[in-house]
């Protein structure tokens, strides 16, 4: 599967841990979209074209109203990069 460099930065982020957390207004449409790492900073790449590229492709999924997580598919499809921490 094709995934550009920004998806796979997404992507890599939620396999360590990180979330998807959409922000509603008060008719439930979506307001915001942050994409938290673990340590609790938030990507600036991930927007609303990239979330919705991400479910279309089922790379991510939410469970019982949580924020969104990296799904099995994603995992499959993200390369392996190094942690340069």
């Amino acid at each position: 599967m094709n995934i550009s460099k920004p998806e796979q930065r997404v992507l890599h982020a939620l396999a360590q841990g990180g979330c998807i957390r959409l922000i509603r207004d008060e008719r439930g449409r979506i307001e915001q979209i942050d994409c938290i790492t673990r340590e609790g900073y938030r990507l600036a790449t991930c927007g609303r074209d990239m979330f919705s590229r991400l479910k279309r492709r089922r790379l991510i999924a939410s469970r019982d109203g949580q924020p969104y997580r990296i799904s099995r598919e994603g995992l499959a499809a993200v390369r392996a990069q190094l942690d340069n921490r």
